[in-house]
């Protein structure tokens, strides 16, 4: 098992409209192959700050299959415009 994180600093202003969005986006990640499960938390903190916690059988089936597919296209354009800066991923097992 292979858990993803990212950590989304949202454009102040437009987390409900993240929020929003990103609740169509589980929809879609959730049906990918290898997809385990996953978490979206919020800051407490610093309420623009999100952190996504994924759960992936192979790190190819985020790295590849979800990065590479159809899916994906429409992940980011549900999603990417909200991030100040773009987010990095990591991978651990």
């Amino acid at each position: 098992m292979i858990l993803e994180v990212a950590i989304l600093n949202v454009i102040p202003g437009k987390e409900d409209a993240f929020i929003e969005a990103f609740s169509k986006a589980r929809d879609i990640i959730a049906k990918m192959a290898g997809y385990i499960s996953h978490q979206l938390k919020r800051c407490v903190e610093n309420t623009s700050q999100f952190i996504l916690l994924v759960e992936w059988e192979e790190l190819t089936d985020h790295t590849e299959g979800f990065r590479g597919s159809k899916e994906y296209q429409e992940w980011k354009g549900l999603l990417h415009h909200f991030y100040d800066p773009f987010p990095t991923v990591e991978h651990y097992e």
